[in-house]
């Protein structure tokens, strides 16, 4: 079994906070890591709403169901039950002990107002994305947020191959695509992936009739998304009013499809483009989407650039997610043009700056992004980093360097 990054979080979770949830993509590998071994002592009561006896339980008498349960449980796939939620609410109200409650669900229950405020200050929530790369590598411990954000680290060396690349991005992490060696049979996988996402998971957080519009939104989505969201462009060239826009993106977001990326911005800089970055959760997903394999990666410089960015993004969300410090990703954009692809903000303020190359040579001219950046900020702007596929780290003045992509996967 690969060994999950998060393992360590959760557990400490559990030891403190009476109801854990670990949310994410579906098929992310959320059910094998909660029944994995997560709690201390004897294994918890395992309970999946996949089960139709166990759902329709829950639904009819969803008090009774709660007050069933032993000292600590499992619940897989709970978004499918919300009814439980205030029942849980309640048996956590006269039982604060930490660790009474892992749920787990591939629909984020935040969007939902009455569960959100059934268990704020009660719940932790925890995001499971696809395997990473440092997951895949078997480095499940590597912490690139703290490499971005902290002094001057040792990094890897040695060069990317365009071939290796191309295999990644369109491999992608999630779990069963990984196992998986022929193009044909991920392009099915993923096929029946997306049925499932809009035909189960979408219609059951909402009552959505015109199904067929969002694979041509997500796709749309993903040819835009080395920049900010034009929603007025975007409906327009989809013919789709932008109040069903709006909804249908947020509920791509809730079931993990698309990550919103806002924008960075702060008082000393008002001058700055406030709209959000939509972001396909997994590189995979990306390409499957867009119809490219490795050959026309190769083929395509272009093509290559932009799942090269959607692959570093995600790799990012992940590094996120497992950060030990609260750490925030977004992006950055001036009214004028200039563009950073993606910016980490640690919880103290100070800031890392990644751009994303798909060469293996960079410029000075690369790093005339960063130093407006760097002026303004001072001693907050920790670096700016330009990745790309060659072999060495590479200074380029105060605090600008560029670093190899393989930082990414641990190194070779």
């Amino acid at each position: 079994m690969i060994e999950r990054s998060l393992r360590t979080k959760i557990r400490a979770a559990l030891g403190d906070t009476p109801v854990v949830m670990l949310v994410g993509p579906r098929q992310a590998g959320k059910s094998t890591l909660a029944s994995s071994a997560l709690f201390e002592g004897p294994p918890p009561t395992f309970i999946s709403f996949d089960d139709p006896a166990e759902l329709a339980a829950a639904q009819a008498d969803p008090g009774g169901f709660v007050a069933s349960l032993g000292d600590r449980v499992v619940l897989d796939e709970a978004q499918r039950a919300p009814e439980i939620f205030l029942p849980i609410k309640a048996s956590v109200d006269r039982d604060r002990r930490p660790g009474r409650f892992l749920l787990t669900g591939s629909a984020n229950p935040l969007f939902v107002p009455v569960v959100a405020d059934a268990l704020v200050g009660r719940m932790e929530v925890i995001t499971l994305w696809p395997f990473s790369g440092v997951e895949l590598a078997g480095r499940p411990g590597a912490a690139i947020c703290d490499t971005l954000l902290g002094e001057r680290p040792q990094l890897p060396e040695g060069a990317t191959s365009r071939e290796e690349l191309a295999a990644r991005l369109v491999q992608g992490g999630f779990p069963e695509v990984v196992k998986r060696h022929d193009d044909e049979r991920r392009k099915a996988w993923f096929d029946s992936y997306l049925t499932t996402i809009l035909e189960r998971d979408v219609r059951a957080v909402a009552d959505i009739s015109r199904l067929e519009q969002l694979p041509v939104l997500l796709t749309a989505v993903a040819l835009r998304s080395r920049g900010p969201l034009n929603k007025s462009g975007l409906s327009q060239d989809l013919a789709v009013p932008v109040s069903s826009l709006d909804r249908y993106l947020a509920l791509l977001e809730r079931v993990f499809v698309v990550q919103r990326l806002r924008a960075w911005h702060n008082r000393l800089q008002p001058r700055l483009v406030k709209s959000p970055k939509m972001l396909i959760a997994d590189s995979g997903l990306f390409c499957h989407l867009l119809r490219l394999d490795a050959s026309r990666l190769l083929a395509e410089p272009t093509t290559l650039g932009l799942a090269l960015e959607s692959y570093v993004g995600s790799e990012l969300l992940k590094a996120v997610a497992v950060a030990r410090e609260t750490t925030k990703l977004m992006h950055y954009r001036t009214a004028k043009g200039t563009e950073i692809d993606f910016m980490l903000e640690g919880g103290d303020g100070r800031v890392a700056a990644i751009e994303v190359k798909a060469s293996r040579s960079v410029g000075a001219g690369d790093f005339r992004r960063f130093e407006r950046l760097r002026e303004t900020l001072g001693s907050r702007f920790v670096r700016g980093v330009v990745l790309y596929t060659g072999e060495r780290s590479l200074s380029f003045g105060d605090r600008l360097e560029a670093w190899p992509l393989s930082l990414l996967w641990g190194g070779s």
